[in-house]
């Protein structure tokens, strides 16, 4: 299944602003497309978001505050609080969720299950504190995010086969990427989980990769800005964002793609007298 995005350019444009004008540009981009995505995407209350990380996101995706926050770091829950997007924020890791069975109608979580070695015990704790029927709603990179890198392609063309894997396995790692794998594996976790596919879609193509890709390296000064001013984007104004802009902006209107190198899911869990 492919999701098609319906949400006003204006939408779209101020959608992306909020996030390139905050971020560094390649995680602002990414976060700018998943958040047109939840435009279109009702979430039950109440809602429970796994890695919410500095609160960023939630601060701009979404119209109410999201009932529970809760992540692994101090630091970036701390900054999550100070952007008051959820009721409530909690420090935890995902095999332990300190929350009673059947206690969200709703469960998200951008970007984060790659992160997570271990994400079976994952998958079971949302299973468990989701009600029957509850959606669970997520996106992750697939398998075609090491392959479809811009630096792979330029060392295959070079005949350099084994510097490409290696260059992958650096992205991966600077990525923080513990998992890359495809919808049938994720599908296959999913079912033993208790959860059953309501929707799903692949998007980010190889050309919105490169653009990532060369952020990161580009992200530099973003980086030090954080490091000596407390924010990524010191000046955010319109003017000093246009190459950012112009280089993500075309990409907002059409991100679905059969070769896309991410995959959103929309999921439910399975009624008790459904699973196996």
């Amino acid at each position: 299944m492919c999701a098609n995005n319906h949400v006003k350019s204006e939408k779209l444009d101020q959608i992306l602003w909020q996030h390139l004008s905050q971020l560094p540009y390649f995680r602002g981009f990414l976060r700018a497309v998943e958040n047109s995505f939840y435009e279109e995407i009702p979430l039950p209350e109440p809602v429970f978001d796994l890695g919410s990380g500095d609160g960023h996101f939630a601060s701009v995706a979404f119209e109410k505050k999201l009932d529970v926050g809760m992540d692994p770091w101090v630091k970036p829950t701390m900054e999550a609080r100070r952007r008051k997007a959820y009721r409530l924020l909690v420090l935890g890791e995902g095999a332990h969720i300190p929350f009673g069975e059947q206690s969200f109608a709703t469960v998200t979580s951008t970007s984060v299950l790659e992160h997570i070695e271990k994400v079976e015990p994952v998958l079971a704790e949302v299973a468990r504190i989701l009600k029957p029927g509850g959606m669970f709603v997520f996106c992750v990179p697939n398998h075609r995010f090491p392959e479809s890198l811009w630096g792979r392609k330029v060392l295959s063309a070079l005949g350099l086969s084994k510097l490409c894997v290696a260059y992958s396995r650096f992205f991966n790692r600077i990525s923080r990427h513990a998992h890359t794998e495809s919808p049938d594996v994720w599908e296959a976790r999913l079912d033993r989980a208790g959860f059953e596919l309501v929707k799903t879609w692949d998007y980010f193509p190889p050309e919105a990769l490169y653009v990532l890709e060369w952020g990161h390296p580009l992200g530099l000064p973003a980086f030090l800005s954080k490091k000596l001013f407390g924010r990524w984007i010191l000046v955010p104004k319109r003017w000093n964002l246009i190459i950012p802009w112009k280089l993500t902006r075309k990409f907002m209107d059409n991100p679905t793609s059969m070769e896309g190198v991410y995959t959103f899911y929309i999921t439910r869990r399975k009624p008790k007298n459904a699973q196996g």
